[in-house]
């Protein structure tokens, strides 16, 4: 199984990112896909996940209405859509999956919010 994340960098206050994670070796359709996050001297925390077979969304209280997580099924692929970025969004953005009782994390991709 590999995640391999991108998408991150370095933007302004109420701007906007778009966070991918393409998966592989894995059945896509049948994993919940969550996306972590870790700030500078905190412990890793979960934003967000998307259930499978379009069973919905879950979200943390700090990201509800900011942040959307959506998947491409032909792709492979999990989005983390964050809009309205705040310098507290500083972090260091992973996707998360379980698949065969076994848990699994891409390499990370950082995100600095910064005037």
């Amino acid at each position: 199984v590999q995640l391999v994340d991108a998408g991150g960098g370095l933007v302004q206050p109420g701007d906007s990112l778009r966070l991918s994670c393409a998966a592989s070796g894995l059945m896509f359709c049948m994993s919940h896909m969550n996306w972590f996050r870790q700030a500078p001297g905190k412990e890793r925390d979960c934003g967000g996940r998307i259930l499978n077979g379009g069973a919905g969304t879950d979200y943390a209280d700090y990201v509800k209405g900011r942040f959307n997580i959506s998947r491409d099924y032909a792709k492979n692929t999990a989005y983390l859509q964050m809009n309205s970025l705040q310098p507290e969004d500083t972090a260091i953005y992973y996707c998360n999956v379980f698949f065969r009782d076994k848990e699994y994390w891409g390499q990370g991709t950082q995100v600095t919010v910064s005037s």
